[in-house]
């Protein structure tokens, strides 16, 4: 079938393209050392380029333009999808395919520091997302079930419940890890040693290489060579610093079953006054728990530095800390602890959500619940909550009920006075009877406000390594 055809029927791509990663996922696991030869004609196939296409107006980030000034509308309303795959499949084919510089952004961070964003023109983000669906499922089968930062299937609550799990089993001790500007500072050769080691194509490899030094067109105009890094921003990077970062999984394996992969042996160790430890990563994001003293965790804090050293990562000497859980520490947007449970003398891990996060989702309910930011009360009710309910079910799985109540009564209280200030001529007791159900339901035309304090608090269940992959096999 050709781009036409397939664009028309994205259901047949779909099943075409899930149908050649199951393939590629089995074969990386029947011979882990492997080297595929032959990718570079499936990133330029009609199917993959569809599905590519697909993911990339999918997202929103569709309506944002690279260094061209072309958003995805505009090659849907000027050009037309088939036409401009077919020019991108064209030039993938012949090999004059050349990846533009990325736009720079730059999102302000806490603290008074930036993030640096790269934009890439639409042609090249289909192409990255062409690459992620060949590539990702071969580097997913050498992924340890230690990570879980951008990967299929996998989430942030995943790594929190793994915390949990070891923090209760004497796991005391956390190096908790930062290491600095992750994705600008990972070295070239050293990435493409490692994609290397799985992919044999030629030609792949040099359009990975291509997306590396694309550059970067500052927001001061300004073209910079990109010497080092993978610009966030992009598909493929993510990908690209899983895999960078996949040394210090790996690090942790080796050390984990040459020296702790038995019962026997993590006893034996303890007994010695040597550490057992855990690595927990998400993305950049790490910890690792220490069965062990502080000592022995400050010693691991150097292993792991010098593990990390030949990608060109380095870790922040002032953010990289050792802390124990009776301290706590915030992590993923979640502050971690173990505490005494309430009534008993037994102590167990609690995760709440992080001041810092309450302090931004209040500043949000606050910007919204402005005199002016909304022409009545059913569009604000209607804005605010999504950002209510999404923020609730992200911490729900967590010791947050008080945490629900508070927001719950900070947004009534900024809701009634917005309320208040709409009407300054009328009395409570007629908001009351106006916009209030039950004297603290707030409702207008139908929508009723998101109420914290009734979502409902569930536990995450510890996965472990059982987690599948998109391409695992069905077990019936």
């Amino acid at each position: 079938m050709n781009i036409g055809d397939l664009v028309s029927s994205p259901e047949v791509a779909v099943a075409r393209v899930l149908g050649m990663q199951s393939k590629l996922h089995r074969w990386a696991g029947e011979d882990g050392s492997r080297r595929f030869d032959d990718l570079y004609n499936l990133v330029a196939d009609p199917a993959f380029l569809v599905v590519a296409w697909r993911r990339v107006r999918g997202n929103t980030g569709s309506r944002t333009a690279g260094v061209d000034g072309r958003t995805a509308y505009d090659i849907e309303s000027e050009r037309g999808v088939e036409a401009f795959l077919d020019e991108v499949r064209d030039q993938l084919k012949s090999r004059t395919f050349h990846p533009l510089p990325v736009r720079e952004r730059l999102i302000p961070k806490s603290g008074g520091k930036v993030r640096r964003l790269g934009i890439p023109v639409i042609a090249d983000r289909v192409v990255q997302a062409s690459l992620k669906l060949v590539l990702e499922p071969i580097f997913e089968q050498d992924f340890q079930s230690c990570s879980y930062g951008f990967r299929p299937k996998r989430r942030a609550h995943d790594a929190i419940a793994e915390i949990r799990h070891f923090g209760d089993r004497s796991y005391e001790w956390v190096v908790e890890g930062d290491i600095e500007a992750c994705f600008d500072s990972i070295s070239h050769s050293a990435l493409m040693g490692r994609v290397g080691r799985r992919v044999g194509d030629k030609r792949v490899l040099a359009l990975v290489k291509a997306f590396c030094k694309a550059g970067i067109l500052t927001e001061f105009g300004q073209q910079e060579k990109t010497l080092a890094g993978t610009p966030q921003g992009g598909i493929l990077s993510p990908l690209m610093a899983n895999i960078a970062l996949s040394v210090l999984d790996e690090y942790y394996v080796g050390e984990w079953q040459s020296k702790m992969g038995t019962n026997y042996e993590r006893v034996r160790l303890r007994r010695q006054g040597r550490p057992t430890w855990r690595l927990v990563r998400f993305a950049d994001d790490w910890v690792a728990l220490v069965a062990g003293t502080r000592a022995h965790a400050e010693a691991l804090r150097d292993e792991i530095a010098a593990v990390l050293a030949p990608m060109g990562l380095r870790l922040s000497p002032t953010k990289t800390v050792v802390v124990h859980l009776e301290q706590g520490f915030d992590f993923l947007g979640h502050h971690i602890q173990r505490r005494y449970k309430r009534g008993t003398g037994k102590r167990y891990v609690y995760t709440y959500p992080a001041k810092d996060r309450l302090a931004a989702q209040k500043r949000k309910v606050k910007a919204l619940t402005r005199r002016n930011e909304h022409p009545d009360l059913r569009t604000l009710l209607a804005a605010l909550n999504p950002v209510l309910r999404g923020w609730c079910n992200y911490f729900r799985h967590g010791a947050s009920k008080e945490t629900f109540s508070y927001l719950a009564h900070y947004t009534w209280w900024r809701v009634a006075r917005w309320i208040r200030k709409r009407h300054k001529r009328l009395s409570w007791s007629q908001l009351l009877r106006r916009y209030f159900h039950d004297k603290w339901t707030v409702a207008a035309d139908g929508v009723t406000m998101f109420d914290c304090a009734t979502t409902p608090i569930t536990r995450y269940l510890y996965r472990g390594a059982r987690i599948p992959t998109p391409w695992s096999p069905v077990v019936a």
